[in-house]
């Protein structure tokens, strides 16, 4: 078994894990924290099948702008109640700040190992940056608009929500 199919389990097995996290959940800000990473997980299998425009668009558009939107929206719809008394996760709290620092030499490691280099196309890719921008901007700009304004119009629905529970 090759580095690359080991990776690619690895890969698998957080996406499924993290992907039965997000209907597993009942605190609906931990399935949204576990939604983050699934798209994560996916961005990273993209990245292995060397489609670098759909990791880039999953970690911009749905890990970044539609996840915050999702855990904004819980927030202010689903008010949660104050915690007093004291840190119950305290040691899981210190445990958190080393682990987070391996995982990331590991993930540095990982995208500097030959798993994810290979030859580099010697022609244009036919679903490239520059086709997939061409295309974006000139045969589907109209759809694209459409869901900038419907995103839009989510955003403030609940800004609407949120001003009439508060006041």
């Amino acid at each position: 078994m090759t580095p690359g199919h080991i990776a690619f389990w690895i890969l698998v097995v957080m996406a499924v894990g993290s992907a039965l996290g997000v209907v597993l959940r009942r605190n609906p800000i931990h399935s949204a924290l576990f939604l983050v990473a699934h798209l994560a997980t996916l961005a990273a299998l993209f990245l292995k099948m060397r489609a670098e425009f759909l990791a880039a668009a999953q970690v911009i558009v749905y890990a970044g702008a539609i996840a915050v939107l999702f855990v904004f929206a819980i927030m202010v719809l689903i008010p949660g109640k104050e915690e007093t008394g004291p840190d119950a996760l305290r040691s899981q709290r210190l445990l958190a700040v080393p682990v987070a620092g391996l995982l990331l030499v590991l993930l540095a490691v990982m995208l500097r190992s030959a798993v994810f280099k290979g030859d580099a196309p010697t022609a244009a890719v036919p679903g490239g940056v520059a086709a997939i921008g061409r295309a974006l901007f000139t045969d589907y700009l109209f759809p694209f608009e459409v869901t900038s304004v419907l995103l839009l119009v989510a955003l403030v629905g609940v800004m609407a929500l949120a001003k009439r529970r508060t006041a």
